[in-house]
This record gives C-alpha cells, structure tokens and sequence, in this order.
C-alpha cells in the first residue's frame, strides 16, 4: 500500500460502513438487495449522513464568507496605503494589518473552503471504494471493511435502470463498448449535465443575490464572476473520468448544497443584499423588522429601540465637548496683545476719565 492508500483506509472504511448500512436499512425495507436503484438510494444516504455532518463547518463558512465581504472596502483600503511599496518594511506592514482586521472580524479566507476541504477526502475515498469495485469482485474478496464478498459482488452486478453499472464511467464506456455502453453514455452525460446546472444556479444564487453594492466592487466579486462561468468545465473532466456512482453522489450533494444555500439567502442573507432587501420586505408584509442584532421584532419593538437609538444618539452628542474654531498666527498674537495690555477702565459716574476733574477743582481753588 502506497502513502495515499494508508492515508484513505479509516474514510475508506468509514464510507463502506454508511454505504452497507443503508443497503441494509433499504433491504430490510423490501428492496431487492442486488438491484442498482438499491445501492443508488445507499448512495444518497451515504449524502445524508456527510452532508449532515457538516452543517456546522457549512454554517462557520457562510459567516465567514459575509464577514469576507463585509471587511472587502477595508481590506483595499490597506492595500491602496500600500500600493507601490515593495520594500520589506512595508510588506511585513501591510501582511499584520491585513492579519489584524481578519482577526478583528473573526474570519480568514481558508475558512471559507473549509467545508470543501473537509468533504474532498470523503469524496476521494468513495472514487477509491467505487474504483476498486470491479477489481475486488474479479478477485473474488470484499473491500477494506464491511464490504465483504457478497456485497462487492452485487455492487459489481447491480445496474441503474439495468443497463448501466455503477462502477462504469463515461470513458471506459466509450472505450469498451459492452453490452448497452449507449444508455451508460445517455445517463452520465444527462448526469453531468444536471450537476453542471445545480453548481451553476447555486453560485448564481450568491452573486445575484446575497452579495452587498460593496462586495461588488471588489477583486473577489470579479473572481466569483469568472469562476461562476470556469467551474463548470472541471465538472465536465470529472464527469468523463469518474464512475457513475461517484458522478451520482456528486450531484446529489449539488442539490443538497443547492437547497442549503436557497434556505440560508432566504433567512439569512448579506446586509445590504438584495437578498437582505426582499427579506425585509417579506417581514414588513407581517408587520415585523429586524433589530439592531439581526433578530425578528414586531414594528412595535422597532419603533420603541429606534427612537431609543436616536436619544442615545443625541445624549452622547451633547455630551461631547464643543470644537474650538482653529485661530492663526496673526489673531493668536491680536489675543495675546489684549490679555498682556488690558484697555483702561471707563468710569462709572459719565465722565470720561478723572483727569477733568482734576482741571475744575484746581481752577476753582
């Protein structure tokens, strides 16, 4: 066993199990335990049980990519301070001030892919087990777990619709030509076309709707753009190579994430969105809103924190210490003068001064 092998065996083993376990469920339910539809619904359940395992780290990644978006305009901010700067001094600068708003926001950009990260050796493991179908059955012996004999042997016999086998791929139809080779080719190619336009609609779902004015004026909208029409082409590859069971529980986990995202940009989208504006609309229709922090209130409510929001607002203003107009150099010195040399003072009893005064009483003597 090489390296790659070792590192599978435990998902290997892990993906059989849920796979022999459903095909037992499915049996036990009456199902014929060597009929294609049979291993097909295992496969799905196979989705079930994956997919459901990653709902939090799904979660974790939605937040992570709105945080993404929301940190976009301060993100080319640091990077526009930066521009042009290619020293070391100023790299390292700009890297721990990137560092520092991703920590700030609680986000990185590898927590968005972590989902996929997760769910690539799972998927990896089920080539590896669908893969060695055809050689385990040729040899007479079972899987690495509890895939004995008799199951890889009705795996191996069991045919979608009976005609196409799960183990066949596009390719290897095309290239063998057995015996009904024409509906393997018919079904995997309606297949990946299928799983083409499920991945196309859910990353449309995001950048139609559930992205901010803001996020759309950054580089990763243009990235999104141009992977929205890219990613379909490595589906394609995929779609050649790989056995139909495989293609089969990859579009299943397409519609999977299809029916996820549609309930997350429906309840909780993007503020700014437009996604976010139409569900604002739905709870104005049952005389509801959203808080300060996201939660369903009634108008009511709304209205009562709004106007304590603006008195809050108005406090803190007036508490705050009046601005002292600038003064130039020439009325700073005016002032200066004025406190230094104080004008004298006027009498109080209507003359000018005491100097007359003075003049009378000595004309009079």
């Amino acid at each position: 066993m090489d390296l790659f092998s070792i590192i599978l065996w435990p998902l290997k083993w892990a993906v059989e199990a849920i796979l022999v376990a459903w095909h037992w469920v499915l049996t036990a339910l009456g199902m014929d335990a060597a009929s294609g539809t049979t291993w097909v619904l295992a496969i799905v359940g196979l989705v079930i049980v994956v997919r459901s395992a990653l709902v939090p780290l799904t979660v974790k990644q939605i937040k992570s990519q709105r945080r993404m978006m929301e940190i976009a305009p301060e993100l080319r901010k640091v990077q526009a301070k930066y521009k042009g700067k290619k020293d070391q001094l100023s790299r390292e600068a700009m890297s721990r001030e990137t560092m520092a708003l991703y920590k700030k926001h609680g986000t990185t950009p590898v927590s968005g892919c972590l989902p996929l990260l997760v769910q690539m050796p799972i998927f990896f493991a089920l080539f590896s087990v669908l893969n060695d179908v055809t050689k385990h059955a040729k040899a007479g012996d079972g899987g690495v777990g509890l895939l004995n004999e008799t199951l890889t042997q009705q795996f191996y016999d069991a045919k979608l619709f009976g005609v196409a086998s799960l183990h066949d791929s596009l390719m290897g139809s095309l290239e063998a030509k057995n015996a009904g080779w024409e509906a393997t080719v018919t079904i995997l190619v309606i297949l990946v076309v299928l799983m083409i336009a499920s991945q196309f609609f859910t990353q449309l779902q995001i950048v139609s709707k559930n992205l901010s004015p803001e996020a759309k004026t950054g580089q990763a909208y243009q990235i999104q753009k141009v992977m929205l029409y890219v990613l379909p082409f490595a589906f394609v590859f995929s779609g050649v190579f790989f056995p139909l069971g495989v293609v089969i529980y990859w579009f299943i986990s397409n519609l999977w994430t299809m029916g996820q995202q549609f309930i997350v940009i429906r309840n909780m989208p993007t503020p700014g969105s437009d996604a976010a504006k139409a569900r604002e609309a739905r709870l104005l229709k049952r005389g509801k809103a959203l808080d300060a922090k996201g939660n369903v209130i009634s108008l009511v409510e709304y209205e009562a924190e709004q106007q304590r929001l603006l008195e809050e607002a108005e406090k803190r203003k007036a508490q705050q210490p009046k601005r002292e107009q600038p003064m130039g150099k020439n009325r700073a010195k005016k002032q200066a003068q004025k406190q230094n040399n104080p004008a004298p003072k006027e009498p109080t009893d209507g003359s000018d001064d005491g100097t007359d005064d003075g003049l009378a009483g000595a004309k009079k003597k």
